[in-house]
């Protein structure tokens, strides 16, 4: 993987996934905190009263999110999320 660069102190996803036209989806570790909380079925005010941060940091992750997996809404993102592998399943059924 040489010459890709990642941010200081992004957290990558469990392993390196390729969607359907070879582009690896990489999420940082709060990437992945905001859609298992949005997986949950909370609203960003929710999501960002239980990680400590503001709505429009959510709403900030949360963009990130739907931009790296090429989609537009949360169930989406959970779908996609989901299929690659970037989330573990039990997040689903979690408190």
């Amino acid at each position: 993987m040489a010459g890709m660069s990642v941010a200081p102190g992004a957290v990558l996803a469990q392993q390196s996934t390729e969607t359907d036209d070879d582009q690896v989806v990489r999420l940082t570790k709060r990437e992945i905190e905001v859609l298992t909380h949005v997986i949950k079925g909370k609203s960003s005010r929710e999501v960002a009263e239980a990680l400590f941060v503001s709505k429009r940091t959510v709403d900030f992750h949360l963009a990130n999110v739907y931009d790296k997996l090429r989609v537009s809404n949360r169930v989406q993102a959970y779908r996609r999320a989901t299929r690659l592998g970037l989330i573990p399943y039990e997040a689903q059924y979690a408190d």
